[in-house]
């Protein structure tokens, strides 16, 4: 079927930008958050986020790694409802990933992190920067960058070090 064909089925190519980006958020959700969802809030819930996103990456549910990552980057400066849907999804995944490490911080178990949102941003910028890194380089040695860098920041807020070394102990890299 054409691209035109298919855009015809949903209405509008709008339309089918939509729903494909609906379609993406469910399976991110699928495979990322719900699976996590499954152990108790606090530090190994955001471990097991970040565990479950990295090999969101890098078993490529999405042929070119995060489907949002590329998503973002062909539409961060066009304006309109397929931008605003992309946005609303980071933002979710977002405000997820930093209400979690805030029921971790409540919890007691990242008594020095004094900023959620913040650290959340930056996790975010490691897993993105080792999505990018992976399908530009057909590598997956930035996956255990990016871990190790989680690692050192969840150490940093006091999280506990055994938890942090299962955590980093997962063979992200080719081989």
């Amino acid at each position: 079927m054409s691209k035109s064909g298919v855009a015809t089925l949903f209405g509008s190519k709008e339309r089918l930008q939509l729903a494909t980006v609906e379609a993406a958020r469910l399976r991110f959700v699928e495979t990322v958050i719900t699976p996590a969802r499954e152990l108790p809030r606090g530090l190994g819930r955001v471990l097991e986020l970040a565990d479950r996103w990295l090999a969101y990456s890098r078993d490529r549910v999405f042929p070119g790694g995060c489907f949002f990552a590329e998503a973002a980057a062909d539409f961060d400066a066009k304006p309109g409802p397929v931008r605003d849907a992309i946005d609303r999804a980071l933002a979710d995944w977002s405000g997820y990933l930093a209400a979690s490490l805030a029921h971790a911080r409540s919890l007691g178990e990242l008594p020095g992190l004094d900023d959620a949102d913040q650290l959340a941003f930056e996790f975010t910028a490691l897993l993105d920067l080792a999505n990018r890194d992976s399908v530009m380089r057909g590598t997956n040695a930035s996956y255990a960058r990016a871990r190790r860098g989680i690692a050192a920041r969840l150490r940093a807020a006091g999280a506990d070090p055994a938890a942090i070394e299962a955590f980093t102990a997962v063979a992200d890299a080719d081989g």
